[in-house]
């Protein structure tokens, strides 16, 4: 009796035995970690604002000559825009910088003589902001036409923005988003595994680059200004767990 006894106790302590060690193969075999996956959003856009400088100027030997000059010149630039259709109130005439011109003088020998003054040369610039982008942009080319009225404006070129950035910029993430988690769902069917629950989320830089342009990328950001019709981007790093 004894003998089965030990027999039977034997013989039970291998099941358990095989039952454990059949477990620990089968939680040792069981998919776990995680996947890391960047997704990309991007978007092109016009620009609906403009920023357009230029500045014109004058130089005579007395001071009230020259801003008398400067002044007939601010007249002849204002009528000229208000007859291309600019506004008079988006018309903004900065301050008039005076700069006193003089001559370097120098002897055979190459030694400093003194100086001897020109005259003053007033400068006074000027800036339009409009959502009319279009027209703006075209008298920015146009504008040298003042020249035939003998008003030296120099025209500088057009800066180029958006005003709705910030829905954009939401809408960019929505978009980085479900790419990473596509990217997430491919990559765990490929591997016989599925995605879990979402670990976390990282935003990377937003970007605004020209369309179809070679800028590179920064790790500060870029935000082109110089392009009418750009693209914005953006990245979102995303970690899920995979089971």
């Amino acid at each position: 009796m004894k003998k089965h006894l030990t027999a039977g106790i034997f013989a039970l302590a291998i099941v358990i035995s095989a039952a454990i060690l059949g477990n620990s193969i089968v939680n040792r075999n069981k998919k776990s970690g995680t996947v890391d996956v960047t997704g990309l959003g991007e978007q092109n856009f016009s620009s609906d604002l403009v920023v357009w400088e230029g500045n014109f100027s004058r130089e005579s030997f007395e001071i009230k000559d020259a801003y008398a000059d400067l002044e007939k010149d601010r007249k002849a630039v204002t009528d000229y825009l208000i007859g291309k259709g600019i506004p008079k109130d988006q018309i903004i005439f900065k301050a008039v910088n005076t700069n006193p011109q003089y001559q370097q003088n120098y002897n055979n020998n190459g030694n400093y003589m003194g100086q001897t003054f020109l005259g003053y040369q007033l400068n006074q610039s000027i800036q339009i902001e409009s959502n009319d982008v279009d027209k703006v942009e075209q008298i920015s080319r146009e504008i040298t036409e003042l020249l035939l009225q003998g008003v030296k404006f120099y025209s500088q070129a057009p800066r180029y923005y958006y005003t709705k950035l910030e829905s954009l910029k939401i809408e960019m993430i929505s978009k980085a988003t479900e790419d990473a988690r596509l990217r997430a769902e491919r990559i765990a069917e490929n591997s016989g595994s599925k995605l879990g629950k979402l670990i976390s989320a990282n935003m990377g830089i937003f970007q605004i680059t020209g369309q179809n342009s070679s800028e590179d990328y920064s790790w500060g950001g870029t935000f082109n200004t110089s392009s009418k019709e750009k693209t914005a981007s953006i990245t979102m790093r995303l970690s899920y767990r995979v089971k």
